[in-house]
């Protein structure tokens, strides 16, 4: 049996080298190796051998499938060598070949990155939370109890009584400042979501919102950061003002307005005469919100802003419907 093990291995890797296309080299791997094959046939046979030849017959038997199927391998790639390139028919393989156009991120991405990598230059560390929030961070942590009239400003979607979508990034400053002791310094960028739905609004959109508590935190040092922030996204000469307002979360409160990006501040359409812009709202943390987190308000105190990323695209850009962003419009798109 081992003598004609050796023999049918001469003849397969004799006839495996003397092959001349791929076809025939095919043809003797099926011949020797194949499921009827000759050398399949023998080890398909070992059961009927003596028991103590079958240990050595069989190992040798497999050695020989390893060395015919090596010596194919081989022949099949000097074949290959010969045979050069596949040449199809009506093919010219000198044509250029077609260019695949190149993606690029979408307007919405790129400005939420140019927002963060300008916080982030400040020392802010980013910031993440679930889009599923309970209420109590959503509302009630921020001091916005179940009667508050503030949630009237907020048209929230709700999976429960207690378990809504989240309608602002602050519940994450709440975590935050839950496992957090100062200083903190944090912006929380995400997807927001309200029932609302208009050339300037849609149900879901994306705001970054900023904390920072420490040591004497002054509204000082919320206008300068809050400042330069809008001279780095939009022109380094634009003008910014403060305007007092209310949120339930902060006192002082203020809306941040910069000069018409348009117009320059000499009045437009877009500004409505005005000259300015509404772009975000801040102020101080509340000293309840802070109570509400076990941070201690007699040492330390802070200021938070929250922006929205389409508002800022809008202006950036000069779009006037926030619905262009979520048609996938590629003439739209391409303009980025």
């Amino acid at each position: 049996m081992e003598d004609r093990l050796r023999s049918i291995e001469d003849k397969a890797i004799k006839a495996v080298r003397q092959a001349k296309d791929q076809e025939t080299l095919e043809e003797i791997k099926v011949r020797f190796l194949g499921r009827k094959g000759i050398l399949t046939g023998i080890l398909k046979g070992l059961g009927r051998l003596p028991r103590q030849e079958r240990p050595k017959v069989g190992k040798l038997a497999n050695e020989v499938k390893v060395r015919i199927e090596r010596a194919v391998r081989q022949r099949l790639k000097a074949l290959e060598k010969e045979a050069g390139p596949k040449v199809i028919k009506g093919f010219d393989p000198t044509l250029p070949g077609r260019t695949l156009p190149r993606g690029h991120l979408h307007p919405i991405t790129t400005v939420l990155h140019k927002v963060c990598s300008i916080f982030e230059r400040l020392g802010f560390s980013i910031a993440e939370g679930p889009e599923i929030e309970l209420d109590f961070y959503n509302f009630e942590a921020l001091n916005i109890p179940p009667d508050h009239p503030a949630r009237d400003m907020q048209d929230t979607f709700y999976v429960d009584d207690k378990v809504l979508l989240r309608t602002h990034t602050s519940p994450i400053q709440v975590r935050t400042m839950e496992v957090m002791k100062p200083p903190i310094r944090i912006i929380a960028p995400g997807k927001v979501y309200r029932c609302d739905s208009d050339v300037t609004h849609t149900p879901m959109f994306h705001q970054v919102e900023g904390l920072m508590v420490d040591r004497e935190v002054s509204f000082a040092h919320l206008k300068g950061i809050l400042t330069h922030f809008a001279q780095e996204i939009f022109y380094r000469d634009t003008k910014v003002r403060f305007r007092p307002s209310f949120f339930p979360f902060t006192e002082p409160s203020a809306e941040i307005d910069i000069q018409c990006v348009m117009c320059r501040g000499g009045g437009c359409r877009v500004c409505s005469d005005t000259g300015w812009l509404e772009v975000l709202g801040a102020g101080l943390v509340h000293p309840q919100v802070l109570r509400n987190v076990g941070i201690d308000t007699e040492r330390y105190s802070g200021f938070a802003f929250g922006l929205g990323i389409e508002r800022i695209a809008m202006l950036k850009y000069g779009i006037n419907d926030i619905r262009l962003f979520y048609d996938n419009d590629l003439r739209f798109l391409n303009q980025f």
